[in-house]
């Protein structure tokens, strides 16, 4: 039974952009693929894939590259992406915040677009392995976000209901799909500023995870 007193029963995790700071060097190796290839995106087209399964990205990709320039431009754009991964930083308050989970004895689980290997690479990078409870990535649920689907999966891989987990998401179709679950959802916003739109869904905006730390306090 949910304890009345805490703010949730579990912690449900998006990964870029909230975990670390991977939207910064995939924007950067996306502009990089444009250029070495002639293309005429920019970093506004790059907001448009943040927090969206391949398949919402590989048909806006369609539309601005043509049918058949999508995979070579996927292909190139990820091998510039793995040439910057040893850069990849983590967020500010991730140790801290997983830390305070612990003390708690609260679940935790992550929930994203990106796959399994990548999760591995990114966790494995900053020594988190065991940090988490589940892991839910691309191929594990129907439909992406800004479906439920992904979040559904993760409460339901936790034992928890959707009701008793708090989200946290930095990406705009990262909030729609936590709140269509029936989540209490806090974002903290990286490339993608708050709207009035999303400041409704949301439970809270924080700054960063020392902030979302204070709020289980």
């Amino acid at each position: 039974m949910r304890d009345p007193a805490r703010l949730c029963d579990a912690v449900i995790f998006d990964m870029d952009g909230l975990i670390f700071d991977s939207e910064v060097l995939s924007r950067d190796a996306f502009l990089t693929t444009v250029r070495e290839l002639g293309h005429s995106l920019t970093a506004t087209h790059y907001l448009e894939l943040v927090g969206r399964p391949w398949a919402l990205n590989r048909a806006t990709l369609q539309r601005h590259l043509g049918p058949d320039r999508v995979e070579p431009f996927r292909v190139t754009w990820l091998h510039h992406f793995e040439g910057l991964r040893p850069r990849l930083a983590l967020k500010p308050g991730v140790r801290e915040l997983l830390d305070r989970l612990d003390a708690l004895r609260l679940p935790r689980a992550i929930c994203t677009s990106s796959g399994h290997a990548d999760v591995a690479d990114n966790l494995n990078l900053h020594g988190l392995e065991g940090r988490f409870n589940a892991v839910v990535a691309a191929g594990d649920y129907a439909h992406g976000k800004p479906a439920p689907d992904p979040f559904l999966r993760a409460a339901d891989m936790l034992g928890v209901a959707p009701a008793a987990c708090l989200a946290l998401e930095d990406s705009h179709n990262g909030v729609r799909a936590a709140a269509a679950a029936g989540m209490r959802t806090v974002m903290v916003p990286d490339l993608l500023p708050p709207t009035p739109e999303l400041r409704a869904l949301c439970h809270h905006i924080a700054a960063d995870l020392h902030e979302v730390r204070a709020l289980l306090d």
